[in-house]
């Protein structure tokens, strides 16, 4: 995983290195960070002409630094002062931005670049917030962004993204030891999510799914067929009140749920299962309220709450009382909530804003629950002001019903022995991830089966197990 750190951190960070690194030093290698990645965008140096737009702080330091090495190589230099005023920037192979670093907080007047000119941003694009990843007045839209240490948090929420172009991590010897957030990457799910044993068997990686209702099977069968795609060995899917000859449960097994106290059937098999699935489709009776609340203040394993059975949950404050009856067990694990912006704002009782990753904080620690608040940069936080980072989410995905796929991979990672922070916060990865391997345009939910297994089996296998080869 990559850190990510609040300008202010990184600062700190900064402070400390120069007690033992002169700050000329760290400037040096940053700039040679961005004059490499320059050459890179420009298919050479010599003959190129490039325009820095440069501060005066160390931001622009590290922009006058690359225009160095950059014109000692052959490339005509330009350097634009930030601070007179200029209106447009054309005539050139390549624009470094390196006017405001991370700090600003106040609008900037960005000048225009000629659309078909690259920008490269030293350590973010001018006119983006470092912390929040909004642009209160302007800011330089970046081809490619060179971020010096370790990601900021503005580089990847809100409008920080559409911004920065693709970002590369330049680690100029600045010592991270820790960060409370981190962004996921394929190869945490490669090193961490486990693989099945020689010896495994369908119910050691058990999901029980409780969805859908009479005629309207549809987001239970998503969910289903996702977990059984990501690792579940056996899904079991209860549909309230439905008659299972009228359903085609695929390799699901159907579990006869009665119409009425459907809770109490359910828990007399939830000891063979390790993750529970509950709400897509469920709808949003008194019944279902009332089986919502048992199930959560009364199961053990990993329990996954997602679009009805957040509906019923009026508040935080409902949950949060759930909750805590549940952890009189001390055995229970964390409950994992999966609301879109629409379902947070009304649990959590205000809009999300562009501080969403310390609201998802904010409610994780209040219903001591695992949040995961979906967005293009999805934010996973637990009660502990720990937050996962997920930026694989793309317009593929705002269709009806990824939302219960995606429901379908946490139950079967939490069933695969992942803890429910880890579980949520790699799901999201591998649903993001997937679609990418799909269809630009038209893609469906269900496509994301067979993408999803896909994803999975490209990562590569870490099985100790011996083989044995005949000549």
């Amino acid at each position: 995983m990559k850190p990510v750190l609040f300008p202010h951190q990184m600062a700190a960070i900064d402070a400390k290195a120069i007690e033992s690194v002169p700050i000329e030093a760290l400037i040096e290698r940053a700039g040679m960070a961005l004059a490499i990645k320059a050459i890179n965008l420009m298919n050479g140096c010599y003959g190129k002409k490039v325009k820095i737009l440069s501060g005066k702080g160390h931001n622009g330091d590290d922009g006058r630094v690359a225009g160095g090495i950059l014109a000692s190589r052959g490339a005509s230099v330009e350097i634009l002062d930030a601070h007179q005023g200029i209106k447009s920037i054309y005539g050139c192979d390549l624009v470094i931005d390196a006017a405001f670093g991370t700090g600003l907080k106040a609008g900037f007047d960005a000048p225009k670049v000629d659309s078909k000119i690259p920008v490269l941003a030293a350590d973010i694009a001018s006119g983006v917030q470092g912390d929040l990843g909004i642009v209160p007045k302007g800011a330089i839209k970046a081809t490619s962004t060179v971020t010096f240490g370790a990601l900021k948090l503005g580089l990847l929420i809100n409008q920080g993204p559409q911004f920065s172009g693709e970002v590369e991590v330049a680690p100029i010897g600045l010592n991270i030891e820790k960060a409370d957030i981190y962004l996921v990457e394929d190869k945490d799910l490669q090193q961490h999510l486990p693989k099945r044993s020689r010896d495994s068997h369908k119910w050691k990686t058990s999901t029980l799914i409780i969805a859908g209702s009479p005629g309207f099977s549809g987001a239970a069968l998503l969910a289903s067929k996702a977990a059984m795609r990501a690792g579940a060995g056996m899904v079991r899917l209860g549909i309230p009140g439905a008659d299972l000859a009228q359903v085609d449960f695929g390799e699901a097994v159907g579990l006869t749920l009665p119409k009425q106290n459907w809770h109490l059937e359910a828990e007399k098999v939830l000891s063979r299962f390790k993750s529970i699935v509950l709400g897509p489709g469920l709808g949003t009776s008194v019944e279902t309220e009332k089986a919502i609340e048992y199930l959560v203040a009364n199961s053990q394993v990993g329990l996954v709450l997602d679009a009805d059975a957040l509906n019923v949950l009026k508040t935080k404050q409902h949950l949060a009382e759930l909750i805590r009856h549940r952890n009189k067990n001390p055995n229970a694990h964390k409950v994992v909530i999966t609301p879109h912006e629409a379902e947070f704002a009304r649990l959590f009782g205000e809009q999300v804003g562009p501080n969403r990753v310390e609201q998802a904080i904010e409610l994780a620690r209040f219903c001591s629950a695992v949040v995961l608040l979906k967005g293009s940069t999805t934010v996973v936080a637990n009660d502990k002001g720990n937050v996962l980072l997920v930026n694989t989410g793309n317009s593929r995905l705002a269709t009806a019903g990824t939302g219960d796929v995606l429901s379908g991979i946490i139950g079967a990672f939490i069933a695969r022995g992942l803890g429910t922070f880890e579980a949520a916060a790699f799901a999201a990865h591998a649903h993001g991830a997937a679609s990418r391997l799909g269809f630009e345009e038209g893609l469906i939910a269900s496509d994301l089966f067979e993408l999803l297994a896909q994803y999975l089996s490209s990562l590569p296998n870490l099985d100790t197990d011996c083989v044995v080869q005949y000549s």
